[in-house]
């Protein structure tokens, strides 16, 4: 759904490109010396030519950035579902594989509508795409209730139909203009710092039930720099590999000895780990291996989780 990105982030008010007035007087008719070069025609074409692949882009980034936010409403808002099922006494009711599937449609279409109306979407496309959420799963009610298909073939079929939907959608609503939105300051600061955001809302499970993770878990710290600085070529520069691996040697240690060690040893070894490497993140956080967004993910992401594991292992028994 192409924007044209006209909405506002802050109260400033951006005035139209429209030209200046100036104290001369508009010239009358073209003579010979003011006319237009005739070499302006062919460079015409290039932005004609540039502008099938720039609306691509936007069309693919902003398919991205709806999938982005129905992932984040499901993390969020799946917990609470079961927080209210479990209160309300209607879990069996919410674990119904229809139910289950609306419910996850819900999700999706609370966290779409919030990036959407956040990028300046008109409400009507909000719905719209609503509807891309919530009609695939309505239609195979059918067949499921008669029994023709599973609850496991009723979920993938409805994602499956539900991924068309949204690109006809996104389509459909690619030329329309914004629609006027002012921010608050606060709310722009906020989504300028989207990794922490993220990284919050990947660890709402360990805020319900705190528990200690895998020792293995702890090698995928160090991993993620290595194969990114690989990607991103920013392995090269004077110790850096060298760095890296010692931050590999260091956490498989770690990890080693707490697999080895077993038990409560273990458990604190692991929330060392993550709340060590938090460190670590803070020491990139200027783009040298990785990009900031990275580190800053990182570094939320390993304290948060650190912090559920230290408070899982006080709040049980040895």
């Amino acid at each position: 759904m192409e924007n044209t990105r006209m909405y506002a982030d802050s109260a400033t008010v951006v005035p139209s490109p429209a030209p200046l007035p100036t104290a001369e007087p508009a010239p009358s008719d073209p003579t010979p010396t003011s006319a237009a070069p005739t070499s302006a025609a062919p460079t015409s074409a290039a932005p004609t030519t540039a502008a099938p692949a720039s609306s691509r882009r936007r069309l693919l980034w902003h398919l991205g950035e709806m999938a982005l936010a129905m992932v984040a409403g499901m993390l969020l808002l799946g917990p609470l579902w079961d927080l209210a099922g479990t209160a309300l006494g209607v879990g069996d009711a919410l674990a119904r594989p229809e139910v289950a599937a609306l419910v996850m449609a819900t999700n999706m279409t609370v966290g779409m509508t919030v990036g959407m109306r956040y990028r300046a979407h008109r409400w009507h496309a909000v719905g719209e795409m609503a509807a891309a959420m919530y009609v695939p799963f309505l239609l195979l009610l059918v067949p499921f209730r008669a029994g023709l298909i599973d609850p496991d073939a009723l979920l993938l079929c409805g994602h499956l139909l539900m991924i068309p939907a949204m690109v006809l959608v996104a389509v459909r609503h690619r030329h329309d203009a914004s629609a006027p939105v002012r921010r608050h300051r606060v709310v722009v600061a906020l989504a300028h710092r989207w990794p922490a955001g993220l990284a919050l809302l990947m660890t709402v499970d360990m805020w319900v039930d705190p528990s200690v993770l895998s020792p293995w878990t702890m090698l995928v710290l160090p991993g993620g720099y290595l194969v990114i600085g690989m990607a991103r070529r920013t392995l090269g520069g004077r110790g850096v590999l060298a760095t890296q691996l010692a931050g590999l040697a260091v956490w498989v240690a770690l990890t080693l000895v707490a697999v080895l060690a077993g038990g409560r040893t273990a458990d604190w070894l692991v929330a060392f780990g993550w709340l060590a490497h938090a460190g670590w993140d803070l020491a990139h956080h200027r783009g040298r291996v990785v990009p900031r967004g990275y580190a800053e993910f990182c570094v939320v992401l390993d304290v948060t989780l650190a912090a559920m594991m230290v408070l899982a292992i006080l709040t049980t028994d040895a």
